[in-house]
């Protein structure tokens, strides 16, 4: 690639990147906007494949593949691209199993397995004190929320310790940090697991397949298309594969940015790949030291997914073969095809779900995740306020992101509300509101917990269809 100029550069063909492109696109036609992407194709962490089933091929999400209908910035670009969605199949036999290789399978058919009426009031009193805490969480600034250094300086784990008196509520809990953000209860911070919550509006949100909730509804043909369609929109000479961006210079009068095939110039840069990644880029003069330390200092989950089609690789396969069969049944033996995408070892994903926040992480470095850099602007899943995480988050990010160069560099491109949100935005507080003195509004009166809990247990007690019971 011979050097050339463009008006925006942005890094990643995610969700987040081709969203910011085809923002920065639809409200200035006449910006000049590239997208550079290391991997050999677009979707970052989303991919579909074709796979063999009972009825012939089809498409299987092996990375994100849930939207929900309180996600509005992916279902109105469903709706844009012309794509269908449907409801995640939940009827039938489910399989619950925690606490180590030796503890007891249940099986159940209701919204929820069956508890004791003790861990069920556990629960409870669990939920109502997580949601509580959520509400005073703001996910635009969680440090001006009440007892935001406390709850920073501790992990989940630790919370769990102190308020969860069961052992299957803790090991539900932990089971929940696990499929959320792919790593353990110890690993993250407190306030950043109420921030993420904040973010979904409430932590059944992050668990549940009912309406609004994350696991609501699926993409027919798979959620990669909204890349590939997004990419055709955006112009297939204006998002190049194979160019893994090295290096970022930004001088007082362009950027130079350089890949594997190449150099390019811009006025403006948007990067939106996943944070750790965005670490292995070098960049001149250096980012802020707050900047270079978040980036360098966040974990990412890590997940395996796998899909197995049945009718009517080896070694681990077979043991997730026998899982299944320990669970399912020996009918679960006899399948079509079987194939896994394990996250961590994609060069350029490194891991899934999301990066996080281990203690500390909010209290010293949460300002510098969305501030722009002179003319380098953030996105990515990661710096999204609304359902941070998801494919939902991935848009408002890039379109976030988007609106700010736009603002920097064309402000006659947005209306005097959206420029007045933009530079609102962006501006930093000059004092941040001590939490260390507030009291949180969430500890209430236990006995009116308690109260409220047992007549929860009461009323499910009463209601066998449900699946609560005594043991």
């Amino acid at each position: 690639m011979s050097e050339e100029h463009f008006d925006v550069v942005v890094v990643g063909a995610g969700l987040s990147g081709l969203s910011a492109a085809r923002r920065l696109q639809k409200r200035n036609p006449q910006l000049s906007v590239l997208v550079l992407e290391a991997r050999d194709r677009v979707g970052g962490r989303t991919v579909s494949k074709d796979l063999p089933a009972a009825n012939g091929v089809d498409q299987w999400d092996m990375g994100g593949q849930w939207v929900s209908s309180s996600q509005t910035h992916v279902m109105e670009l469903i709706q844009e691209l012309g794509l269908e969605v449907f409801p995640q199949y939940t009827k039938g036999k489910k399989v619950h199993h925690v606490g180590g290789p030796q503890a007891k399978i249940k099986t159940y058919t209701t919204s929820m397995p069956s508890y004791s009426p003790l861990t069920m009031l556990d629960f409870t009193l669990l939920l109502w004190r997580i949601d509580r805490l959520t509400q005073g969480v703001s996910v635009e600034d969680p440090m001006s929320s009440p007892n935001a250094e406390l709850y920073d300086s501790m992990t989940l784990h630790t919370f769990m310790e102190k308020h969860i008196w069961t052992t299957q509520v803790k090991e539900e809990l932990a089971l929940c940090s696990r499929i959320v953000f792919g790593m353990e209860p110890s690993q993250i911070s407190f306030l950043y697991f109420l921030m993420y919550s904040a973010a979904a509006g409430g932590t059944l949100r992050l668990l549940e397949t009912t309406p609004g909730s994350g696991q609501e509804l699926k993409v027919k043909g798979g959620t990669q298309q909204l890349s590939k369609k997004l990419a055709e929109q955006i112009g297939k000479e204006r998002v190049r594969l194979g160019a893994a961006v090295t290096t970022i210079c930004q001088n007082s009068e362009n950027i130079k940015v350089t890949t594997s095939a190449g150099t390019v110039t811009c006025k403006a840069v948007i990067v939106a790949c996943p944070t750790h990644l965005a670490a292995q880029i070098r960049y001149e003069p250096a980012l802020p030291a707050e900047r270079q330390s978040l980036t360098h200092c966040l974990p990412i989950g890590h997940m395996m997914k796998f899909i197995v089609t049945y009718p009517t690789m080896e070694e681990r396969r077979d043991a997730v073969i026998s899982s299944l069969v320990k669970y399912l049944g020996p009918e679960a033996s006899t399948y079509i095809h079987y194939e896994e995408k394990d996250w961590a070892k994609e060069e350029w994903t490194g891991g899934c779900p999301v990066n996080v926040m281990t203690p500390g992480m909010l209290t010293y470095y949460h300002p510098s995740l969305r501030k722009p850099f002179d003319r380098i602007h953030w996105a990515g899943t990661e710096t999204a306020t609304q359902w941070c995480g998801y494919i939902n988050g991935a848009i408002q990010a890039g379109q976030r992101a988007a609106m700010e160069v736009l603002a920097q560099m064309c402000p006659s491109s947005l209306s005097r509300e959206e420029l007045d949100a933009v530079r609102a935005s962006l501006k930093q507080r000059k004092k941040r509101k001590d939490s260390k003195g507030k009291s949180c509004k969430c500890y209430y009166l236990f006995g009116a917990v308690m109260t409220a809990a047992a007549v929860v247990a009461a009323y499910l007690l009463a209601k066998p269809e449900l699946g609560f019971k005594w043991i």
